[in-house]
């Protein structure tokens, strides 16, 4: 491989995909690296609904030259285009070799899940080439973008030797929750706090729904949503409710007890055939583990302390927002050969930063008390008034906030959580997080080792319960995030200095964002929220801002970002793409049918009058055999492109 800069980008297909409101991937990321003989460096990492304010962004780019000045803009932040890079991997519009993916690496295995896997198996190639990994890819499914075929198997699973991987299919409890996240519309993380929230239970039969349903391939589009159905019916009928909720959230919560236990059960049996099948010694053994059920702290926690585990690898970002981290990496693996690569993740502060405090400030003059540099004490004093913003540095990537765009306070008195909670409008019974010290963890929370990227639950030490009922569950567990001062100096400074203050090593830790919103990327967002929601105190890379007059700020809504291309789509831009791509004018509703079928996409050119005649006869047999198909497709049709052009709180998907 030349040395130089590669780029790695996962969005969606532009053209017609932006004009029929398509899409096949979520979480839209890029990411830059620097190749230097051996050494691979991860430079930047972009998650596109910083950007654009659409959470879990998929809209697609309008056309070529939307995507490509993007792209250039990110770039620019590091005085690069698009023409520096040696190489450009994961999107077929803007790819510029072929040759770095595994889609036909591995016949059985999708590639989707085998890049989830990279993204956790290499985050550092000194452990990767020496010692044993085992490691899982789990999540809903695959898409279909550069990989066209299905493949037999959608999870990946692997063990690897000093170097030597062995590949195999495992299932995966992300189509189970997805089930229900879909028939309660409500998202995962919702879900799963909301069973840990409340004392309602109820039971269903466990051992039935492994024995009788698939997690593993096509199916599991399907089957978790009779398995769900099922454990709904048991759980109504076995249900004891919790009085100080709703019946309906009663229901909920002791339902997703069982998905949970379930969910953990598929866990364990896949660790157990690994284990038995490759004899694993597991105290020897890192576990790696992405995909988006990779966020469920409390399996990684149960998988780590029943199997005994060295350490648990894993990306900040283990969604698909690390889908670029993962496709690069296996790249890097596979186009460097024998001569290898070296590479460590640098931490999750790979975003942007923020420079323009001064000039945001004299925009909002009247509203700013006053300004000075940071001070330990006054900082803690703050911190016991109320919550306080902060900002710092290059922003965290992954959903989680690490602490360099947070909204942190007082974990030693419940009115923080209550407050953290309204002001990011969620449920009262929303956990809150705690960061805290790596070197005090373990005389707070049972069994705590490092744990940067708030990735594992702990329990919270008997004797400590009382002083910190901010961050308790239920159940007294909590999502933690260990720091040292390496990881984050300016925050590790503030929480020492809390700790010397009030004997607590921690903080509560939630993100700076408002409901429906992605985390907040800029300076002027960060201060829209705070004059929004009446927050006196922000920290923003090193400078107090104290805040006032807050009646008079007319803004009500989070602050706009640049997301104007996506959610509208020009009249004239509309034609021309019609006119460039679909010639022979096939009604919207078999283009829509066309851009899901993965086989006539690859095999029909509808640019052609031959094409475009069979496409239009295909479909027409299609509607001929299912005589609500194309009522059905009409309305999904309409459906995403209200959601396509929906950002902000009002955003669901």
């Amino acid at each position: 491989m030349k040395d130089g800069y590669y780029l790695s980008v996962y969005v969606n297909p532009v053209g017609l995909q932006r004009v029929l409101n398509v899409t096949y991937r979520h979480d839209g990321n890029l990411s830059l690296w620097r190749k230097e003989a051996q050494q691979v460096t991860l430079v930047a990492h972009w998650e596109i609904e910083r950007i654009s304010g659409q959470k879990q962004h998929r809209t697609p780019f309008l056309d070529e030259p939307h995507l490509r000045s993007f792209l250039d803009e990110r770039l620019a932040e590091h005085g690069l285009s698009l023409n520096d890079m040696a190489e450009v991997w994961g999107t077929p519009d803007v790819d510029t070799v072929s040759d770095y993916h595994l889609g036909d690496d591995y016949p059985q295995l999708a590639y989707h899940a085998l890049s989830h896997l990279y993204s956790a198996l290499l985050l550092d190639t000194d452990k990767y080439f020496n010692g044993t990994t085992l490691g899982f890819a789990v999540d809903r499914g695959p898409e279909f973008v550069i990989e066209r075929a299905i493949k037999d198997k959608w999870f990946a699973g692997c063990v690897v030797r000093d170097g030597k991987i062995t590949l195999f299919p495992v299932d995966s409890p992300a189509p189970l929750y997805g089930a229900a996240k879909d028939r309660f519309k409500q998202r995962e993380g919702t879900l799963m706090a909301l069973a840990t929230a409340t004392k309602a239970h109820g039971s269903c039969d466990r051992e039935a729904v492994l024995t009788d349903f698939t997690f593993d391939d096509i199916t599991s589009m399907t089957t978790p949503v009779t398995a769900l159905a099922g454990i709904v019916d048991q759980v109504t009928e076995t249900l004891v409710p919790d009085p100080a909720f709703t019946p309906a959230e009663s229901l909920v919560s002791a339902v997703m007890k069982e998905v949970q236990a379930i969910s953990v059960m598929i866990m364990e049996r896949n660790v157990e055939r690994a284990v038995a099948n490759h004899k694993i010694n597991a105290a020897e053994t890192r576990l790696a583990i992405a995909g988006g059920y990779a966020l469920n702290c409390p399996t990684n926690s149960h998988l780590m302390d029943k199997y005994g585990f060295a350490e648990l690898s894993a990306p900040p970002c283990v969604g698909d927002d690390g889908q670029s981290v993962g496709m690069a990496l296996a790249a890097f693996l596979k186009k460097s050969g024998k001569q290898g690569f070296s590479f460590r993740f640098p931490g999750p502060y790979l975003g942007t930063s923020d420079d323009t405090l001064e000039e945001v400030l004299r925009s909002h003059a009247p509203f700013v008390a006053g300004t000075s540099t940071y001070n330990d004490s006054t900082a803690v004093a703050d911190l016991r008034e109320g919550p306080v913003v902060w900002f710092n540095g290059r922003s965290e990537i992954g959903p989680r906030a690490l602490g360099n765009r947070s909204l942190i306070a007082d974990p030693t008195t419940f009115t923080s959580k209550e407050l953290l909670n309204q002001h990011k409008q969620r449920e009262w019974w929303r956990p809150v997080a705690p960061v805290v010290l790596e070197e005090q963890a373990a005389d707070w929370f049972e069994g705590a080792r490092s744990s940067p990227y708030m990735l594992e639950t702990f329990t919270i030490r008997g004797e400590r319960r009382s002083r910190i009922p901010a961050v308790a569950h239920l159940d007294y567990s909590a999502r933690v995030q260990t720091l040292t001062s390496e990881q984050n100096p300016a925050l590790h400074q503030l929480i020492q200095a809390f700790h010397r203050s009030t004997g607590v090593p921690m903080l509560c830790n939630t993100s700076l964002n408002d409901k429906g919103e992605p985390i907040i990327e800029k300076i002027n967002e960060a201060v829209n929220f705070c004059l929004r929601k009446q927050i006196k105190i922000a920290y923003i890379n090193g400078t107090r801002i104290e805040f006032t007059n807050f009646e008079a700020y007319p803004e009500r809504e989070p602050l706009p970002r640049a997301h104007t291309k996506f959610t509208e789509v020009p009249k004239e831009a509309a034609r021309n793409i019609r006119s460039a791509l679909n010639p022979h004018q096939l009604p919207d509703v078999y283009l829509y049918r066309y851009l899901h079928d993965n086989l006539m996409m690859d095999n029909v050119d509808i640019t052609t009058p031959e094409g475009a005649r069979s496409v239009r006869e295909a479909v027409e047999a299609q509607f001929a055999a299912d005589p609500t198909l194309r009522a059905r497709l009409e309305s999904r049709m309409k459906e995403r492109g209200e959601k396509f052009a929906s950002i902000g709180s009002r955003y669901i998907f």
